[in-house]
């Protein structure tokens, strides 16, 4: 209990830092890749499209066909690679992903290519690539 004690203040003081540091785009990369992580582990498609980048879904809506498709599996492993810059603000990550079908009891891996870009802007990352493709041959 008295360790939370100091630790609230020292959590709101550092709230209010004003400059990013520079490794403030690394950590959001990393946040970022787990937060999308999860949401895939939890099998939460909803939240995952979030992450996807703006133009990328105007370009390749998500049908109602591909929505009952996720509804239809569930992740049972997910085990990504580390992620490797691909430019100034972009890296790319594979990840390797075990699913299984509601219906049949089957299971099988996908292979997910991300590739994810940081938005200046926003200071965000987007990934560019869409939801993993669950309907992919292995």
């Amino acid at each position: 209990m008295r360790r939370l004690f100091f630790a609230v203040p020292l959590l709101l003081s550092l709230g209010g830092c004003g400059e990013m540091s520079p490794n403030s785009k690394a950590d959001t990369l990393n946040v970022t890749l787990n937060a999308y992580a999860n949401a895939l582990r939890w099998g939460d498609f909803d939240q995952a499209v979030k992450f996807i980048d703006v133009e990328y879904q105007k370009e390749h809506p998500l049908t109602a066909l591909d929505q009952e498709r996720y509804k239809q599996v569930r992740v049972v492993s997910y085990t990504e690679r580390n992620p490797v810059p691909s430019g100034k603000n972009d890296v790319e990550q594979y990840v390797e992903i075990g699913i299984l079908n509601n219906n049949t009891q089957t299971e099988r891996t996908v292979i997910d290519h991300q590739h994810w870009h940081y938005d200046d802007k926003s200071k965000h990352w987007h990934l560019t690539t869409g939801l993993p493709k669950i309907t992919q041959n292995p």
